[in-house]
């Protein structure tokens, strides 16, 4: 008679506590209101996953500890950090995945150096580890020993740095077109790292990189192959493999390999001076390229047998050009790779001496003064036209002071006399 008595006070005490809101149907069915109609859940499964919310479990929240997940490269420093708002008069400890206590509270419970307290509060318990190993990598834990005692989990990642790679396949120098192939090789990352090819700044696509695990069971061996036909362009050109990983942060880690190529040469002439002319002193320069270099030079005149000169100097010298000297000169330059023939057309021009720099300059300065001498040769004639003006206008007006007095031939001197006498006038003639 209890059990069933009890029935209704159970029913009762779930519809008081059901989540969200939700209702108690009359055929004993949890019903929220938040679903659509007719979408209901057993009473069974409503009361196995109903959270309940008493005053302790709010108070039981406010003690769990929490903590974050870490990511450190092999050989750095990590810091873990735990946390709790409610500590219930306990400390917080830190133990490594193998459940060894590191710390509880201030107090060190494991003797090893790399591990060091940053801070200890009721309310926070903070640690480094300096030096981190692959070892260290794995599952931390931060526990509080309240009733029942909480614990946080903080994963610690530790990166493998890969080493410098390797670039093996190169032996000797390669001839012009050949194909050659290059591998590279990196070992020691985690995760695995990615290989990339380059020449010079041309991206070179390489075989997708393979990935073989290290027997420490940890890291990665990384490796790749490239494969591509060299032009005579190549020559001296470094082919690069770069590895990348997160670990690297963005900084390079590469290996470089210089490569040599063997061409045929090319030629080509160039006079000096470059516009000749006939009595004037010519260079030819026949300019050879290769690898190797040209060891030996042949010139030639079209219509003139037999060669002109065949020598391991590059250029032909007409100590004194004439008319004669005109025609096509062809110049071969031989290696061991082959040879190549470049050609040039002389035309030995009339001696008259071509314009120059220096005589440009003269000519500048003699147009100068020309000009100089000309506004002199004004200003003196301005000149002279003023003084001449000016000494008219003088004897001018002297002419006009003399109306008065005698001719230019005659001068008349006049005598005075007494008074009672009467005026006695002598002339006198010049």
């Amino acid at each position: 008679m209890g059990s069933p008595s009890a029935l209704p006070l159970l029913l009762l005490f779930a519809s008081c506590w059901a989540p969200g809101g939700a209702n108690l149907s009359q055929d004993g069915y949890w019903q929220e209101q938040n679903l659509e109609l007719g979408t209901l859940a057993p009473l069974e499964e409503a009361m196995s996953s109903t959270v309940w919310s008493s005053p302790d479990m709010l108070a039981s929240q406010d003690s769990q500890p929490w903590t974050s997940d870490e990511t450190v490269v092999a050989g750095g420093t990590v810091v873990l950090k735990c946390q709790v708002k409610d500590h219930e008069d306990s400390s917080l400890q830190w133990s490594n995945p193998a459940q060894q206590t590191l710390y509880f509270g201030e107090k060190r419970a494991l003797r090893d150096n790399r591990i060091q307290l940053v801070r200890s509060t009721p309310h926070e318990l903070s640690i480094s580890i300096s030096n981190v190993a692959l070892a260290d990598e794995g599952e931390y834990t931060c526990s509080i020993f309240t009733m029942p005692v909480r614990t946080a989990k903080s994963l610690v990642t530790v990166l493998g740095i890969p080493q410098k790679p390797i670039i093996t396949g190169y032996k000797s120098s390669l001839r012009e077109k050949d194909t050659t192939t290059l591998n590279c090789q990196s070992s020691g990352s985690k995760p695995a790292a990615q290989l990339t090819w380059r020449k010079g700044d041309q991206e070179l696509h390489g075989e997708p990189t393979r990935i073989q695990e290290d027997p420490n069971g940890k890291t990665f061996t990384v490796s790749s192959s490239v494969t591509f036909q060299v032009t005579r362009e190549d020559d001296g050109a470094d082919i690069v493999c770069s590895v990348n990983h997160e670990s690297l942060k963005g900084a390079d880690r590469s290996t470089a390999q210089r490569i040599e190529v063997l061409y045929t040469p090319t030629a080509k002439i160039r006079p000096d001076p470059p516009h000749p002319r006939e009595g004037q002193k010519l260079l030819l320069h026949c300019e050879g390229r290769g690898n190797p270099a040209p060891q030996q030079y042949l010139w030639e005149k079209e219509g003139s047998v037999p060669p002109l000169k065949m020598t391991q100097e590059s250029a032909l010298i007409f100590p004194f050009l004439n008319k004669s000297d005109s025609g096509t000169y062809g110049c071969t330059a031989t290696s061991n790779m082959g040879s190549y023939k470049a050609y040039y057309t002389l035309n030995v021009n009339d001696p008259s001496p071509v314009p120059s720099s220096a005589s440009t300059y003269h000519a500048v300065i003699g147009g100068i003064v020309a000009f100089i001498v000309f506004l002199l040769l004004i200003l003196l004639i301005f000149l002279g036209h003023y003084l001449i003006r000016h000494k008219g206008t003088y004897l001018t007006h002297e002419a006009k002071g003399s109306d008065d007095a005698p001719d230019a031939d005659t001068a008349i001197i006049n005598a005075e006399g007494g008074q009672s006498g009467g005026d006695d006038k002598k002339e006198y003639f010049i």
